[in-house]
């Protein structure tokens, strides 16, 4: 009987370090989801050269939907939860606006379109990063950063890639070297055996 309980016990905490593990997961796949998406907004409007207006405005808005509902399990209260509500709603709508100011045809004009994304991210991990610091939630705050970090790390990539390109090339010659060096050719054992069966 001892036995089969011990076994149970040890089917069980694996259960609940795989379930731990699987919420874990789910509480975070918004935040990596939202960096993802802003970082493939900017990579398509490099790409195609075209500011893509309604995909920032859409992705601010879920990043705030993203805010509240982070947020809202902690608060009490009807009027905390449409306080919540409000602050979230006029934080976003000042980010969108400012958003449109960059893309009004007399600003948008004197910025080249890729670094119009760019421009945009800025402001969207910029009001992230502020909802983080007024809704006290470390993830959020996180998102915000790694957002504004990937501004300078596409530009530098973008700038960078010719010799990320000849690195790469470099790496694959030196792999063919090292593994041509230690086979030290083709192989001739079997030939060898045929010669020893002979003699």
């Amino acid at each position: 009987m001892s036995e089969t309980d011990a076994q149970q016990r040890e089917d069980h905490v694996p259960q609940q370090a795989r379930s731990g593990m699987g919420r874990l997961v789910w509480q975070q796949l918004p935040y990596a989801v939202a960096l993802l998406l802003a970082i493939a907004g900017v990579a398509y409007t490099n790409v195609s050269h075209q500011p893509l207006i309604g995909y920032w405005e859409f992705l601010a808005l879920a990043i705030g939907v993203v805010c509240v509902i982070t947020k809202w399990p902690e608060i009490e209260g009807r009027e905390g939860q449409i306080r919540l509500i409000w602050t979230q709603a006029l934080h976003w709508i000042a980010v969108l606006i400012t958003m449109n100011i960059i893309l009004v045809s007399g600003v948008q004009q004197l910025l080249p379109t890729p670094a119009t994304g760019l421009v945009l991210l800025t402001l969207l991990a910029l009001g992230t990063f502020l909802a983080g610091i007024s809704l006290l939630s470390l993830q959020i705050a996180f998102l915000g950063l790694a957002m504004g970090a990937a501004v300078p790390a596409i530009s530098w990539l973008k700038q960078s890639i010719f010799f990320f390109l000849l690195g790469a090339v470099l790496l694959i010659g030196l792999a063919i070297s090292f593994w041509l060096r230690r086979d030290g050719g083709p192989p001739r054992a079997p030939t060898e055996t045929k010669h020893q069966a002979e003699a």
